[in-house]
């Protein structure tokens, strides 16, 4: 993968650190400069390509909502703040993702994967990782040096996990690296249904529905309550 680079825009310096300590667990990332307020980082978009742009909201000077109105040419952005009740505001603005404080590295990679995910091209995936036509009732995953075939009709669910994707089936439990949008086009979507941001499962292996949860065998897969009402639609309750 080729290098990211990344711009850290925050007040805080705790906050600051804590993120460039993150970015450097991923060897791709490559901080370009950690700024303490939007005229910092102004000074810097205009000098240098940033590809990924983590950046607070309550912030002296100029807030990040502001600051975001004023580029031209937006970088992905990452917003990163305490406070929840910008959310609307942010993905107004066609936010990559909102962080809210304090966060754990791995909500750090999600965000990270859903940035690169933007800017990534998805070619090369049947060649690299996968092989099968939609014609077919089974695709072909590499993981570990091996080849699976998985059928349709064993893939309970599957689960973004970073840059990997865990997938369940009824004897297996894989974990190829592939980012989870990835797989998720290879599947037929009138067999599979996301629930979750995160998931997505085998519309015929549902046990039952109970509240925000789906039961598939022992397991529950959470319903996000930006999927629920698509989902009861596919299921015939519109």
């Amino acid at each position: 993968m080729n290098q990211v680079n990344c711009l850290i825009v925050d007040d805080e310096p705790i906050a600051r650190d804590i993120i460039k300590t993150y970015c450097g667990h991923l060897d791709y990332l490559n901080v370009v400069a950690s700024c303490g307020n939007a005229l910092e980082a102004k000074a810097v978009l205009q000098k240098q390509k940033i590809d990924i742009l983590f950046l607070d909201i309550n912030m002296p000077i100029m807030d990040g909502i502001s600051f975001v109105k004023t580029l031209k040419d937006q970088p992905q952005i990452i917003f990163t703040t305490a406070y929840k009740e910008f959310a609307v505001d942010a993905f107004d603005l066609a936010a990559c993702d909102y962080l809210l404080k304090p966060f754990s590295f791995d909500r750090f990679i999600i965000a990270v994967d859903k940035a690169l995910e933007k800017f990534e091209p998805k070619t090369n995936v049947q060649t690299n990782e996968v092989s099968g036509s939609a014609a077919e009732d089974f695709i072909f995953i590499k993981t570990d040096g091996k080849i699976y075939k998985i059928e349709y009709d064993d893939l309970l669910y599957a689960e973004a996990q970073g840059n990997y994707t865990k997938i369940i089936t009824t004897g297996n439990l894989l974990l190829p690296k592939m980012p989870f949008s990835n797989f998720e086009e290879l599947l037929p979507k009138a067999l599979f249904l996301r629930t979750h941001r995160s998931f997505i499962i085998n519309k015929s292996k549902i046990g039952h529905i109970e509240g925000n949860r789906i039961f598939i065998n022992n397991n529950e897969i959470p319903i996000g309550s930006n999927y629920k009402d698509q989902l009861l639609k596919d299921l015939g309750f519109s």
